[in-house]
């Protein structure tokens, strides 16, 4: 039997492998490499899997096996969309870890808690989404510790908990307006015609308002427990917080024009470009740490199983569940023109009520994107893209299943269910609403 650590080293070791192999776009048959050792990861982490990631992983078995006996094409889709996103996924997730060590973190995070509260709000759902940007659903992390510190501390008020309000909120304006997001690059890949760009022309501002009108959907703080108390021990103030926010805000920066460059210069997808574009970022990172202390260390990727499974085991079993589905409608099968608004219209509300029962958006994007993304007008494929990443956004900030929530209720004690629906039910049913309307729109007014 293989002991604890050498399993723990193995399984980094093979994360590495696969992030390596998801980097090589232009190496034949490199999809079938990555998925199987990204399986591989996935099974040797059984006993550290949550449930639904288990649930998950079973399913991609016995699609696999299926498929291999009834029809290969849908293991090849299969592979193909699991390969494309778990490159993606690991390269995020390294890219947070290294950037997790920087000490700017901590300053930029002990600046968000300042003011009184509608700025200290908008400071706080703002700085999340920012800082979402490198580093995922890590940003939740590091400001959901200070709250619930401050809990710890000091008790469940009316600020803790509009504090936290901001923070899976600022987290679910990401993939709205993230270039590096993953649910852009995979709207981006599954949808032809449709560049980055462009949606995210569209996509941010819907993404600021999304931020800015939640300081209508929050409680009213009163007295003197409404302000935050966050121990500032090494004494650093705004100004002080200022160049660790300029040097931030130009990493996110870099990235994202080095990934829009290899996108489209290099002809790679987006979800390549992003990738490669955050693999340098993290090798420069690391060289610069290499010559400015002496030593560096590369963080483990051996608990990275559950992201695996859930996030690329959904693109998988997407990638089966479009080949079945275009399969069955046929090679003509289109949508007579008016149905084209109503399907928009409808597309950000199913994101949400897959959420609310554990689907996880890249699953439902994945059957969305490549299924109706063939057969849409390419005048209109904006309006399927914004219905997609703005309902994504919406669903990861509102349903109780997604990473956030879990998050938010690890380091806060705050339940996942009551900071998705008692808290953001309204917010969220209003913001679907909207995000309908406008998708309608555009179909309509592009047709």
């Amino acid at each position: 039997m293989i002991k604890g650590a050498t399993l723990h080293r193995l399984r980094s070791g093979l994360a590495y492998l696969a992030l390596c192999f998801g980097a090589l776009a232009f190496l034949p048959g490199r999809s079938a490499v990555v998925a199987l050792l990204a399986c591989v990861v996935i099974f040797l982490g059984w006993g550290q899997l949550r449930p639904v990631a288990r649930v998950i992983a079973s399913l991609i078995l016995l699609v696999a096996v299926l498929a291999l006996v009834v029809n290969p094409d849908v293991l090849a889709s299969a592979v193909q969309r699991m390969a494309g996103i778990t490159g993606l996924i690991l390269a995020v997730m390294l890219l947070s870890a290294v950037l997790s060590t920087s000490k700017d973190l901590a300053v930029i995070s002990r600046s968000l808690f300042g003011g009184r509260a509608a700025a200290r709000y908008l400071g706080l759902s703002l700085g999340t989404g920012v800082l979402a940007i490198p580093l995922n659903f890590g940003s939740v992390g590091l400001v959901a510790t200070m709250i619930g510190k401050q809990v710890q501390d000091g008790g469940d008020d009316a600020a803790t908990r509009n504090a936290s309000r901001a923070v899976i909120r600022g987290f679910g304006a990401s993939p709205m307006a993230s270039p590096l997001s993953i649910a852009v690059a995979l709207t981006v890949t599954l949808l032809p015609g449709l560049a980055s760009w462009t949606l995210l022309v569209w996509s941010i501002p819907f993404a600021l308002s999304y931020l800015l009108v939640g300081v209508w959907f929050r409680e009213t703080e009163f007295g003197a427990s409404s302000v935050l108390g966050v121990t500032d021990d090494s004494g650093v103030g705004e100004v002080h917080a200022f160049w660790p926010w300029v040097r931030f805000v130009g990493l996110a920066l870099f990235i994202s024009l080095e990934a829009y460059a290899l996108n489209t210069r290099a002809g790679l997808t987006y979800s390549q470009a992003v990738t490669l574009s955050c693999l340098t970022v993290i090798i420069l990172y690391l060289v610069i740490t290499r010559l400015v202390v002496g030593t560096v260390n590369l963080p483990s990727m051996a608990n990275v199983s559950n992201e695996l499974a859930i996030m690329g085991g959904a693109s998988f079993l997407g990638g089966a569940l479009t080949v079945t589905a275009l399969s069955s409608l046929g090679s003509d099968f289109a949508l007579p023109g008016w149905a084209y608004a109503v399907a928009v219209t409808c597309i950000p509300w199913l994101f949400y009520a897959g959420g609310a029962v554990g689907v996880n958006p890249i699953l439902t994007a994945t059957v969305f994107g490549g299924v109706l993304g063939p057969i849409w007008p390419e005048s209109s494929i904006l309006g399927l893209g914004i219905a997609m990443v703005t309902g994504w956004g919406v669903t990861i900030a509102g349903t109780p299943y997604s990473a956030n929530a879990i998050l938010l209720e690890r380091f806060t004690g705050y339940d996942a269910r009551t900071a998705s629906y008692g808290w953001n039910l309204s917010y969220s049913c209003f913001f679907l609403g909207l995000s309908s309307c406008l998708s309608a729109i555009v179909v309509a007014v592009s047709a």
